[in-house]
């Protein structure tokens, strides 16, 4: 999972990455919401915690500009130092899916912090075998089946392309899948990701008659796309 924290006081900033770090998640920074808006066009994010006022566009015009200019938009949990009711409620109107008081316990922000990703990623532990269209994943014994044909992957291969299906038809930055199956930053391997791209591709037959087909966006990174299934 990755993180942004957008704020312009480094020690809240430094203060919120310890907390991301502690849960495990991936914690990218940004001290000013220009360049915050610039990355949303160009990297993916899980959660995004935002600050209200910024150099550049503050907190509410990102809300506002995340609802109509950004795809597959992240939750938004607000963490502000702005404690008047009208504030919240302007906050919550624009985007926001959480509204947090600075400053506020560790332990009060990783519970907003698990709660949120709880509630957008449908919640629950993940099922050991998942169904897909005509794909089967068995994350047990990392495999795919395919019209009643296991198809062995390496791990690497496997944790990329459950990824890909639990996140079909949304487009994932290169960053985000470099730190998420190899935890890596994404411009040491490029050529791994590609590679395993391409052979899950082969591997898994992934077209159109089967319903699905990864598709390069270039400049940005990778969708699992789903599709109407071409009849024979």
């Amino acid at each position: 999972m990755r993180i942004a924290i957008v704020d312009d006081e480094p020690d809240i900033l430094q203060y919120v990455e310890n907390i991301v770090k502690k849960l495990d998640y991936v914690p990218v920074p940004f001290n000013d919401g220009d360049r915050f808006t610039t990355a949303m066009l160009r990297d993916t994010f899980d959660l995004v915690m935002l600050d209200w006022n910024l150099p550049g566009k503050d907190g509410l015009e990102i809300l506002e500009w995340m609802q109509t200019g950004v795809d597959d938009r992240p939750p938004v949990i607000m963490m502000t130092s702005r404690t008047a009711k009208k504030d919240i409620a302007d906050a919550l109107n624009a985007g926001a899916d959480d509204y947090v008081t600075k400053p506020e316990d560790e332990g009060v922000i990783e519970a907003r912090i698990n709660a949120m990703l709880r509630r957008s990623s449908g919640g629950g532990a993940m099922e050991k075998t998942a169904q897909y269209g005509d794909y089967t994943l068995d994350r047990m014994g990392q495999s795919v089946n395919l019209h009643g044909e296991d198809i062995a992957l390496t791990a690497k291969e496997f944790d990329l392309i459950d990824l890909l299906f639990r996140n079909r038809d949304r487009t994932l930055s290169r960053a985000y899948i470099m730190e998420t199956i190899w935890r890596t930053n994404a411009d040491l391997a490029t050529r791994t990701l590609d590679m395993h791209v391409s052979r899950l591709r082969s591997k898994l037959k992934l077209k159109p008659e089967n319903g699905f087909r990864i598709s390069t966006v270039f400049g940005y990174g990778y969708r699992l796309e789903t599709l109407e299934k071409l009849k024979g």
